[in-house]
């Protein structure tokens, strides 16, 4: 099973397309994950006619694929409560008015899906924004009604984007995460719930996220197998001590007095083996993303170490049972 190993282009923000280009394909990448914030621009993907051919381009001439858009910040912006932190995700212009801010994320999205048509991607990596994830500690007390009015808002904002994904056959791909709708199992199997298990709505798949809050990250991939429709590749390392709770105590990442910390694939505590041997068994064959988000190791590095790891990780099934040939004629 041949799946290919991708680079998430957001944390490279920084670095001209042509740039991280270069860096992925000497690494030894088959393509990049292209962030909507840094490296496609769905304005000009829209707009102008010679813009996508010329990504296509610059990737062609690096042997790099785009397999999926990454659409995190806009999608952020759809279904969360406003505060200061997210004019950072909107246009200037937009900063400090909550409403135009979902009504420019919510066509935005809209936007999103026509450019990845044309860009021939069928998939877009995403989060949904929270309303009540400020609620999921029950004091003030939380009642069974704010949290089904939450996931009722969610599904409100998101039928019609979805509705656009289907005219266009693309694939929308959740990255259950802490502070969107879904961020464990059972706010997951709330979710497809709530969407009548609407073929549109999957997952990115992202471990790291779910080890840290003690979610056991090869029981989830086996109980939402059918809805796998794009894979993080990112590991979490587990720091408990007497001091440090899962909470982060405001604390930055990268601190090593946190309980616990994003680090490049293989520093972590992740199960990768486990999760090779889960997406073999569900067939799964598209990307595998690295997400590079470890503040205490130099991004080149970390880029470069995390493709050896999972490429050696990536591995095919056997087609035969090992015991096939232990029988007497």
């Amino acid at each position: 099973m041949t799946r290919p190993i991708t680079l998430a282009s957001g944390q490279f923000g920084d670095m001209s397309l042509e740039a991280l280009c270069k860096m992925t394909s000497e690494i030894g990448y088959q393509g990049l994950e292209l962030a909507t914030h840094a490296h496609f621009d769905v304005a000009r993907a829209l707009e102008d006619p010679g813009y996508i051919p010329q990504i296509k381009s610059v990737l062609a001439a690096h042997n790099l694929n785009c397999y999926a858009i990454s659409a995190h910040l806009t999608g952020q912006c759809v279904g969360d409560v406003w505060d200061p932190r997210l004019d950072n995700f909107a246009p200037a212009e937009l900063s400090g008015n909550p409403e135009e801010i979902r009504k420019w994320a919510v066509q935005e999205m809209i936007r999103t899906v026509k450019a990845a048509h044309q860009m021939g991607v069928k998939v877009i990596t995403c989060f949904t924004g929270s309303p009540i994830w400020a609620w999921w500690y029950s004091y003030p007390q939380t009642t069974p009604q704010m949290i089904e009015d939450g996931f009722q808002l969610i599904y409100d904002l998101w039928t019609p984007i979805f509705d656009m994904f289907d005219q266009y056959d693309i694939k929308f791909a959740l990255e259950v995460h802490p502070t969107e709708i879904a961020f464990d199992y059972y706010s997951t199997q709330m979710l497809l719930k709530k969407f009548k298990y609407r073929k549109t709505l999957g997952i990115n798949y992202d471990p790291s996220h779910l080890v840290w809050q003690g979610v056991n990250e090869l029981a989830f991939l086996r109980e939402f197998a059918d809805r796998i429709y794009h894979v993080h590749v990112k590991d979490v390392k587990m720091n408990r001590n007497e001091k440090a709770g899962i909470l982060g105590s405001h604390l930055e990442f990268g601190d090593t007095r946190r309980g616990w910390n994003f680090v490049s694939v293989g520093h972590g505590d992740v199960d990768f083996d486990g999760i090779i041997r889960e997406l073999n068994q569900m067939g799964y064959d598209g990307p595998l993303s690295v997400e590079w988000e470890d503040s205490g190791m130099k991004r080149e590095l970390g880029a470069a170490e995390s493709f050896e790891y999972i490429n050696q990780m990536n591995f095919t099934p056997s087609n035969i049972a090992f015991d096939a040939a232990l029988k007497a004629e």
